[in-house]
């Protein structure tokens, strides 16, 4: 079946960000998400979960570990399991990117306190 946002599961999270699942599995997850200008998930790691980050659109700024990496349209970045990091859009446009969790990451989120 073909997949989009169009048709995909959608969720709502953080401050008026959006995902939507267009793969949904146990070992596998692949999420396009959506985060309006001025705006950051929370810190946390994940005991089993790999994840890779894909700009498509805007600019992120993703923390990982204490290191800031900024990510321009069609850039990436992997983060380990059990390795602080915190996704943010610091810019007044829209950012827009895909995130691939192997294993799913539902379930396997740890907050910190930093």
């Amino acid at each position: 079946m073909k997949i989009s946002k169009s048709n995909a599961e959608h969720y709502n999270w953080g401050n008026n960000c959006d995902g939507w699942y267009l793969v949904n599995k146990n070992d596998l997850s692949i999420i396009h998400e959506r985060m309006p200008p001025n705006t950051y998930e929370v810190r946390h790691y994940h005991n089993h979960s790999q994840q890779f980050f894909f700009v498509l659109s805007g600019t992120a700024t993703l923390e990982v570990d204490g290191t800031i990496i900024e990510l321009n349209s069609q850039e990436g970045f992997e983060v380990s399991p059990l390795v602080p990091h915190q996704m943010f859009n610091k810019t007044n446009q829209k950012l827009e990117f895909i995130v691939t969790s192997q294993p799913n990451s539902k379930g396997d989120r740890v907050l910190t306190e930093e």
